[in-house]
């Protein structure tokens, strides 16, 4: 489930950039783009909750500490490209 809402995420993402480029309200898609990261990230920690109620100690040990950086990097690049519209709304009207 959370390689879909990830997916959806990163097509929202593109969709916001589109629509901004476009000069069309963007802010629906900026919305959808980060909602879907809030419940990727949600979604992975789910997964991981039942590695730890099974105790599969190994598969923790293994994908953990690798998703752990893949999830704050592709959570800060995705809240960085969903807010560059407004940054540059703003800096526009300076």
């Amino acid at each position: 489930m959370w390689l879909l809402f990830g997916l959806i995420a990163i097509v929202a993402t593109f969709i916001n950039l589109y629509l901004y480029t476009t000069g069309k309200d963007y802010k629906l898609a900026m919305a959808m783009g980060l909602s879907f990261t809030a419940l990727t990230l949600c979604s992975e920690y789910s997964f991981v909750s039942s590695w730890v109620q099974v105790e599969d100690w190994a598969a923790l040990e293994d994908v953990v500490p690798g998703m752990e950086r893949a999830l704050w990097f592709l959570t800060i690049v995705s809240i960085l490209l969903n807010i560059v519209p407004i940054l540059l709304e703003l800096k526009n009207k300076k």
